[in-house]
């Protein structure tokens, strides 16, 4: 389990020519009672793992469709302890490595230790914490180590080739390379700088590189995982949730298949 079953998993992936596919779902999103299936829709469609977002007042890494989903599975009262209950009741129900995103504040007040713990009980493998610099990893990284989580680092196009070499030593499960400065959301195209951003990332680190934010249709996809092993899918995929849509997270996913 945790950071060892990330990583194998990923690894097997690319081992059969794919590029791996990471969608975000929003936990609470429609209700509680519709993760468990949203998780085994993206399983069998082939996601290789599935970043969960949990519901936070204050999402500065999150772009309005992620933001509007946040607070929608705030209206229905979904804490961050619901959702790990949630996972916990149902992790023998799935294969799929499961990411929890969510934010600083939500694991201090629900207590470091206690909220490593319950990642590990309730089958969490990776963690992303936007709003976790390295400088302050200490107050966290040590815990979710010690019960053998992955904790899965950004790297920013605006950061300097000395930082993201350090990024790219520390992270875990997969390097999160973020292509556009600025929020999650929609984008029609992407700089020409991304490309070669994506390629000198794999330089720095070990791990596969997966691109992020703004990745909306399935040509974006293929183009992207050009230069990396793959992406993250997030507000297009919320979206489509949210609308009934599933036929478009398909080809999305499979997008990604050789």
């Amino acid at each position: 389990m945790g950071k060892e079953k990330l990583e194998q998993t990923l690894q097997a992936t690319l081992d059969k020519g794919d590029k791996l596919f990471v969608p975000y779902i929003m936990a609470g999103d429609g209700g509680l009672d519709v993760l468990t299936d949203r998780i085994a829709f993206l399983e069998e469609a082939g996601a290789s793992a599935i970043e969960l977002g949990i519901p936070f007042s204050d999402p500065v890494a999150d772009g309005p469709t992620i933001q509007a989903a946040g607070l929608r599975a705030l209206e229905h009262k979904v804490s961050l302890k619901d959702v790990l209950d949630q996972l916990k009741t149902t992790r023998n129900k799935r294969e799929i490595p499961i990411i929890l995103m969510t934010y600083v504040n939500p694991i201090i007040n629900f207590g470091t230790e206690a909220f490593a713990e319950a990642c590990m009980e309730s089958g969490v493998d990776g963690l992303i914490i936007p709003d976790l610099p390295m400088e302050e990893e200490d107050h966290i990284f040590p815990h979710v180590k010690e019960k053998g989580i992955a904790l899965i680092r950004l790297a920013a196009l605006t950061s300097p080739d000395d930082r993201l070499k350090k990024i790219g030593a520390r992270t875990e499960g997969f390097l999160y390379a973020v292509t556009v400065k600025g929020t999650t959301g929609a984008q029609a195209t992407f700089s020409e700088e991304v490309g070669p951003y994506i390629e000198k990332l794999k330089t720095f680190t070990s791990k596969p590189v997966l691109a992020g934010f703004g990745v909306t249709t399935p040509d974006h996809v293929r183009d992207l995982s050009q230069y990396g092993d793959g992406v993250v899918v997030g507000s297009k995929i919320v979206s489509d949730f949210h609308d009934g849509v599933t036929d478009t997270i398909r080809e999305l996913i499979q997008a990604s298949k050789r």
